[in-house]
């Protein structure tokens, strides 16, 4: 079906959805675009940019080391790339991502992973900042100061009042005691403040996410409780003050090791969604929940996907009522699904559509909303060579 049948063959749940208060979610079909990574290149990850934009980081392997690399989306696609920084002992993986993040006019913050010992999970965060749009950048530095040969990763970020806030998982009190998770407010000038312990047990390689609501930062979490329950946490920032984090859902997933399946999180002012897989009950299961009130509370979870699923989630808000959600599933065939469906306010359940597939069970899809569109990005596989996969999606009936 061309996209001016798709279209007409919609119309009516178009109209249908507009007479209605709350206006579901309609997406078309995904047109691919072209980035300018390398091959092979690893770990795309999305962050959002002002004036209706993003950016697109990603990983390319030198012959020592590996380089943190990035391209801009204006004017309905990927730009040529930059290179954010080239580090001998960066960390390239599958599951831990760096990022290439606006935090200003023509500011860049870059974050990524080094080693720090000849050892596997030894490594530390480090941050660079470029003031002229990633023409130079500054000496690294890394936000956490313990100084330990453990692992320190799964970064996220956010704007702070006094430069950009970090949080990320840390192993400092590794393998005496359990993963913490961290925080800390990074200058420019690479000075520190805010230093916290967030979380003293939590998962020991599952992704953070933050999202920014009206009220201040949000933070999405794996938790890990003495008894191996390992359900989803966030945590508020209130006055500059992380607040203790509280459960989204009482799934009581039992299980020893890290399911290495991260929540994400997105908010519009006070509406917050937060997504996420479970294999509680040897049932898995992507959920997600909404709250109105800025994380203070969260509705009761709505099933997204089930059979097959298994999570890699991303979620990015279309409008002030409703959300985008997507998540990996398996096919049978060797190969996994990006499935994308809107969800809104009210509970409302678009239809499932795949956007894309990746030969790649542990790629994490990007995806944010540009305009009228959706962004993705994943890690797909060739021939043996990874590669940057991207598509546009539209969202039809599309409106603030």
């Amino acid at each position: 079906m061309n996209q001016i049948s798709r279209l007409i063959a919609l119309l009516p749940a178009i109209i249908l959805a507009a007479c209605t208060e709350q206006v579901l979610p309609v997406f078309g079909e995904s047109v691919p675009l072209m980035t300018p990574a390398g091959k092979p290149a690893y770990g795309p990850r999305i962050s959002q940019a002002d004036h209706d934009g993003a950016i697109l980081s990603w990983m390319e392997r030198k012959e020592i080391g590996a380089s943190l690399r990035f391209s801009e989306f204006t004017l309905g696609d990927w730009q040529a790339a930059g290179t954010a920084v080239v580090d001998e002992g960066m960390f390239v993986n599958s599951a831990d991502l760096p990022a290439v993040n606006e935090i200003g006019s023509d500011a860049l913050l870059a974050y990524w992973l080094s080693y720090t010992a000849d050892a596997t999970y030894s490594y530390q965060v480090l941050t660079s900042f470029s003031k002229d749009k990633g023409e130079s950048w500054s000496t690294p530095v890394s936000p956490h100061t313990d100084g330990t040969l453990t692992e320190h990763g799964f970064v996220s970020s956010f704007e702070a009042d006094t430069g950009t806030g970090l949080v990320w998982l840390d192993g400092r009190e590794t393998p005496d005691a359990g993963m913490t998770l961290r925080g800390a407010t990074l200058s420019p000038d690479g000075s520190l403040s805010d230093e916290a312990l967030l979380d003293d047990l939590v998962c020991d390689c599952c992704q953070t996410d933050v999202a920014m609501t009206e009220s201040g930062a949000i933070l999405a979490y794996r938790n890990r409780t003495e008894d191996e329950i390992r359900d989803i946490y966030v945590a508020r920032r209130v006055n500059g003050e992380w607040l203790p984090g509280a459960a989204v859902s009482d799934d009581r997933w039992e299980i020893a090791g890290c399911p290495v399946n991260g929540a994400s999180i997105a908010a519009n002012g006070k509406n917050v969604l937060v997504v996420w897989f479970s294999g509680a009950n040897n049932t898995p299961i992507v959920k997600a929940a909404i709250s109105t009130n800025s994380g203070k509370s969260f509705s009761e979870p709505v099933e997204i996907a089930s059979k097959g699923a298994i999570g890699r989630v991303g979620a990015t808000p279309i409008n002030r009522h409703s959300f985008a959600i997507s998540w990996l599933e398996s096919d049978k065939k060797g190969t996994y699904a990006i499935n994308l469906r809107g969800l809104t306010l009210d509970g409302q359940l678009s239809r499932v559509e795949t956007i894309g597939r990746t030969s790649l069970a542990r790629t994490l899809p990007q995806l944010v909303r540009v305009g009228g569109d959706l962004i993705f990005a994943w890690t797909d596989e060739m021939n043996e060579i990874r590669k940057v996969a991207s598509v546009r999606v539209p969202i039809i009936g599309f409106y603030d």
